[in-house]
């Protein structure tokens, strides 16, 4: 899996007395430092979401090709060894369709019926597969593929304290460019983030899946405020 790490310059304060500090500011020489960190690296997992939506004249014909279709997908998935627990299959969206002649009553062309399937992938060698398979059993429309890891604690972790070192760093060089020294940690502010996801475009036909998928990437950010007290 690559990955790299970036620690971000986001800026810091130095207060070393001022008469407008506010309520919840210590009321001593102090240092405020913010610490990012970010970790890219390839995922290993994806979530295919894909759909089959299809208008027969009558509901009973649209609601038995649409699920002779996921049938058909379901069957397939199994022999290429994912697991049941990693298939989401929606229940039936079934609507009539109608057609609205001018000066006239509406009238009822047939009924669509739309299944949605979610396939999680965690060995992405497969996902050409499974998206091709997909198509071949009548599913015609790809809603999206989002891309993630399953090693995302970790990864958390390693920013994590690659935003500690960043705000360390960034505390200790302000320190010494002003001549003066750390008297420890005062208080520490920790700000979750979520991951950032890489997902393909909703893609509404089936003839667009060909658009490229092999380098995406997962970005995990985490930050961290904190707070020194100077050295007399």
């Amino acid at each position: 899996m690559k990955k790299h790490l970036i620690a971000s310059l986001v800026g810091a304060a130095i207060a070393l007395s001022s008469p407008l500090v506010s309520a919840a500011s210590p009321d001593f020489p102090h240092l405020e430092t913010m610490g990012v960190g970010e970790i890219v690296a390839q995922p290993d997992t994806a979530t295919v979401d894909v759909a089959v939506s299809l208008t027969r004249t009558s509901a009973q014909a649209a609601k038995k090709a649409s699920d002779d279709a996921v049938a058909t997908l379901l069957e397939r998935l199994e022999k290429m060894g994912i697991a049941r627990k990693d298939i989401e299959s929606a229940n039936l969206n079934l609507q009539p369709q109608y057609s609205y002649p001018k000066n006239s009553e509406p009238k009822l062309n047939g009924y669509r019926a739309t299944r949605n399937v979610t396939v999680t992938v965690s060995d992405l060698s497969r996902l050409n597969r499974v998206l091709d398979g997909a198509l071949a059993d009548g599913l015609n429309r790809v809603n999206g593929i989002s891309f993630s890891s399953s090693k995302e604690v970790e990864l958390k972790e390693q920013a994590r304290m690659a935003a500690i070192a960043d705000a360390k760093a960034k505390a200790e060089s302000l320190a010494k460019g002003f001549g003066e020294s750390l008297a420890g940690v005062w208080e520490i502010r920790y700000m979750t983030s979520t991951p950032v996801r890489p997902t393909m475009m909703r893609m509404a036909e089936a003839s667009n899946v060909a658009a490229s998928y092999n380098d995406a990437e997962i970005t995990i950010r985490d930050q961290v405020e904190v707070v020194y007290a100077l050295g007399e």
